[in-house]
């Protein structure tokens, strides 16, 4: 049966299940919460301020006081929150200059400007190389410019070079917003297609590193085909002739190496006072070394070990020719002869240029593999050293080389030093003479400077090697080519072997005031050859056409921080 409405079911208490147990008795009134409980933000409006009215129009009517400011509040927005109401952008007077890039400019200075431009800066891509209408294929143009400076880094290059040579190949090929990262081991490319994708990303490890100038001439030839208008180089091009690059022999066998080891040290020995015996004795010392260390490197043992063992043949002749007590053999000039085969230089020059050129992960890491050489180095000829001086070998650290009696000889020994060294880097043929030239140049002037004209020997290496640095960057723009194969061979004869000599051996004979000076001139000297080097390729590049901006400096660079 069903209740009627408005009758007396109607009138029955519901049970508790009719309402929440949290709803509030009938007949109470709701308490005002705290105000810290107020549910507001805290950037509305505090009561009782009011909001500033918004500005007048550009046509609007002011106040009769139209040049007094208003007073308005601190949380109004800003007179340029809109678009509309935000000032004019600055444009300076004259303009803001235009960045042009000259043709006439080798492609290594174009692309060197383009790195030390800030990024807003930069100029719009100009494709070199066809593509089809789809773009540029993202992927392989980032793994063809990794590969590339994989090449190019691997062969002794400076870190800005290598920059320098990827960005020109991603923009020969139309990308734009790049950024290559290139460290000691590690070469990486960020590309942005635009401001709303996202970027892409890849990097490439370098794992061995070999000493073929041949082959960074044939990458160099290969970027500048790239980047000119009138060779036309696709992907499919441009990986066949990469890969021909990677499969190349050497120009030179394994036994004219070991060969120009021999003439490399002899010279030496003859350029620091020795005679023919020396310079036979140095050179069997060194191709012994070195076969020695092809051994050592085919058992896949550490470089730092292969540099010790190549070291003490040399060391342990010199020791044997003052056992013999020879009058006419100086045992010094055998082990100095010895040592300049081994002298790290290559990657000395190539630490110091990439710490001047702002590169300082690299540089440190350069340097830190010059110094673990250099202690190999130290540890094979002190171990031959002791061993002598156990046998009761007289070897007397006042007894300096003699140097200045026959310059003609020894400007012929290192030209043959130099010569020697070439062979070594593994040079193309088409260089060795020009860079044999640039060596003899270069001794003229140490010797003109030091011995001639008695000057400090540090400042006479430091003009010399940036003589060096300037002929080769001279060099390179003529072939359109890397400037290491007419740099690095050249100051050879400049390398400070006499005075790391003398410096272990007073080390030996436990004269450490004495060998620690000497080894501070060796260092001294190093870094001289170094700085040298850098300068006069700086200086080149003031007096060539580099490209810039209109009206303004031609090559941009870090500015100076005042130390803080």
């Amino acid at each position: 049966m069903v209740a009627e409405p408005g009758g007396p079911d109607d009138e029955k208490p519901q049970s508790d299940e009719a309402h929440s147990a949290f709803s509030r008795p009938a007949g109470t009134e709701p308490a005002a919460p705290p105000e810290e409980d107020h549910p507001t933000s805290e950037f509305a409006l505090p009561e009782g301020v009011t909001p500033e009215p918004p500005a007048p129009g550009p046509g609007a009517a002011t106040g009769s006081a139209s040049g007094s400011e208003t007073t308005g509040s601190a949380f109004a927005p800003p007179s340029t929150y809109s678009f509309r109401d935000s000032p004019p952008a600055f444009t300076p007077a004259y303009g803001v200059p235009m960045v042009r890039l000259t043709k006439e400019a080798p492609w290594q200075d174009r692309m060197r400007t383009m790195l030390r431009m800030p990024v807003a800066e930069r100029p719009a891509p100009e494709p070199v190389q066809r593509h089809d209408e789809a773009g540029p294929a993202v992927p392989r143009v980032l793994d063809l410019t990794l590969r590339i400076g994989e090449l190019l880094l691997a062969g002794g290059e400076g870190a800005e070079d290598v920059e320098a040579a990827m960005f020109a190949v991603m923009r020969s090929y139309g990308l734009d917003r790049c950024e290559p990262t290139v460290t000691f081991t590690l070469l990486s490319i960020s590309h942005q297609p635009s401001l709303v994708d996202d970027p892409v990303t890849a990097s490439r490890t370098v794992r061995r590193r070999g000493t073929d100038y041949t082959r960074l001439a044939a990458v160099f030839r290969l970027i500048d085909d790239i980047t000119t208008a009138d060779d036309e180089v696709s992907l499919e091009e441009a990986y066949r002739r990469l890969a021909e690059i990677r499969r190349n022999r050497h120009p030179y066998p394994g036994w004219v190496l070991t060969l120009a080891a021999g003439g490399l040290a002899g010279a030496a020995s003859v350029l620091v006072g020795g005679g023919p015996l020396v310079f036979v004795v140095a050179a069997l010392g060194a191709m012994l070394g070195d076969r020695l260390a092809w051994l050592c490197a085919g058992r896949g043992l550490p470089e730092f070990y292969q540099f010790a063992i190549a070291a003490m043949p040399p060391a342990a002749m010199g020791v044997a020719l003052t056992l013999t007590h020879w009058s006419d053999v100086r045992p010094s000039a055998v082990i100095t002869g010895g040592l300049f085969a081994l002298l790290p230089g290559r990657a000395l020059v190539a630490g110091v240029q990439d710490g001047l050129t702002g590169y300082y992960i690299t540089a440190s890491a350069r340097l830190l593999e010059v110094m673990y050489f250099f202690i190999a180095i130290v540890t094979g000829v002190l171990l031959a050293l002791y061993g002598g001086l156990q046998l009761g070998a007289e070897l007397d650290p006042d007894a300096r080389l003699i140097t200045h009696d026959r310059p003609v000889i020894q400007i012929l020994a290192s030209m043959v030093l130099t010569l020697s060294f070439a062979i070594l880097l593994q040079q193309a043929r088409a260089t060795v003479l020009a860079v044999t030239l640039n060596g003899g140049v270069a001794w003229i002037v140490f010797g003109a400077m030091a011995r001639t004209g008695e000057l400090s020997a540090v400042a006479a290496t430091a003009a010399a090697a940036g003589l060096v640095g300037l002929f080769g960057q001279l060099f390179s723009r003529y072939r359109y080519t890397s400037s290491l194969p007419y740099i690095t061979a050249a100051i050879g004869p400049l390398l400070p072997g006499s005075a790391t000599y003398f410096g272990l051996l007073g080390v030996a004979q436990n004269h450490l005031s004495q060998g620690l000076a000497s080894l501070s001139t060796a260092v001294a000297t190093a870094l001289a050859i170094a700085i040298g080097v850098n300068l006069g390729s700086e200086i080149s590049r003031l007096f060539m056409r580099v490209p810039g901006a209109v009206g303004g400096a031609n090559r941009r660079a870090a500015k100076r921080t005042r130390g803080f």
